[in-house]
């Protein structure tokens, strides 16, 4: 296995600079891992698609505005992409005071660099130094949190390739309000720098009308890090290691998905992320998934099998990314790489703003 085994054609312009102007009009390719059936739909038909009785399993991380941009004293631009809170550094007068650990930009080689204003009152103190632009980051403010106030300073920090469509775009390029449509409508709980796009589809009244056909629906927390975007870059993938990424199962949710599999339901993950949350959980749980918070680095590809996950829904991914090499590893690399180019032939949007697909799972 080689990861240019991974690669596939896209045209530039079929990378989504910006979402469906209705979250579930994005298109929805329908197909089963065996290979022997597409289709092409809208996401809102996807209620008559799913496997009867599912359980679907949502990440309903949120997405902080962790993108904070500043300028040294010399006047040049400096950027932090804030990626964990490490914990409370000491509360200081009417304010807030936090370690976390982030990534920058523009700081230069200097050992040490003053505090730098990021607004709202908000600077950012560098310090220590680590490999690869990250860094362990001192933020003071007002206020109870750095997080009550967050929103009010940061950006969210969207994905390289959207901010390059929409470049390429120039004047063209659309209005999005990134804040709304760059999170799902479920997402409750602050910490991940990505969205999981697998779930940006949903609306309100479709999730009413997956419940209402009689699908059940659990959710569990994974923090996307900015790890997810690092490409491969060994020609093995084998070697590939991946950010390990903080996620959370309920005991709700833990319970929901032993029911589910007891009673041989279908269990479809919404996303990549729940993929490799439930599996790992179920690999460090003698095949359960089990209640608690754990951290996943599981790079599953082709030739790994699958636990828990029976069925998924998921975006169009970049080539040679462990996300096409994980839909791979569930569906087969020549199933997935044909589907992609039925695709790229018929128009998709790839991407995290792009269109979706959903894969049913074998059936006896």
């Amino acid at each position: 296995m080689q990861t240019a085994d991974f690669e596939y054609f896209l045209p530039p312009d079929q990378i989504a600079a910006a979402p469906a102007e209705a979250r579930d009009d994005a298109r929805l390719m329908v197909m089963d891992r065996r290979g022997t059936m597409r289709k092409h739909l809208r996401f809102r038909d996807i209620s008559a698609e799913l496997p009867a009785r599912s359980l679907l399993v949502l990440n309903d991380a949120k997405v902080l505005a962790a993108r904070l941009a500043g300028r040294k004293p010399t006047g040049g631009a400096v950027e932090f992409l804030l990626t964990r809170r490490v914990r409370d550094d000491g509360r200081q007068n009417e304010g807030f005071r936090e370690l976390w650990e982030g990534l920058t930009r523009g700081l230069g080689g200097a050992a040490a660099v003053p505090a730098i204003e990021v607004g709202g009152g908000v600077s950012v103190e560098l310090v220590e130094r680590y490999e690869a632009g990250r860094a362990l980051l001192r933020l003071t403010g007002p206020g109870p949190s750095l997080l009550a106030v967050l929103d009010g300073v940061g950006q969210v920090p969207l994905p390289p390739y959207i901010e390059a469509a929409r470049k390429r775009m120039g004047a063209g390029a659309p209005a999005v309000d990134d804040r709304v449509r760059y999170q799902t409508v479920y997402a409750a709980h602050p910490g991940a720098v990505a969205a999981p796009t697998a779930g940006l589809h949903f609306t309100p009244q479709l999730i009413a009308e997956i419940t209402a056909a009689g699908h059940e629906i659990a959710t569990i927390t994974l923090d996307i890090g900015p790890g997810t975007f690092r490409p491969v870059d060994v020609d093995d993938p084998r070697a590939h290691r991946l950010d390990p990424e903080r996620f959370r199962i309920s005991t709700g949710a833990a319970e929901a998905i032993a029911r589910a599999r007891k009673e041989r339901r279908p269990v479809l993950a919404v996303g990549t992320t729940v993929v490799r949350s439930l599996e790992a959980s179920a690999r460090a749980n003698g095949g359960e998934v089990a209640a608690g918070d754990a951290e996943a680095d599981l790079c599953l590809l082709p030739g790994d099998e699958f636990q828990v996950v029976t069925d998924l829904i998921t975006n169009f991914h970049l080539p040679r990314s462990t996300l096409l090499m994980l839909v791979a590893a569930f569906a087969g690399r020549e199933n997935v790489l044909a589907a992609y180019r039925e695709a790229v032939e018929r128009g998709y949007r790839f991407y995290s703003y792009g269109d979706a697909m959903l894969i049913r799972g074998k059936r006896a």
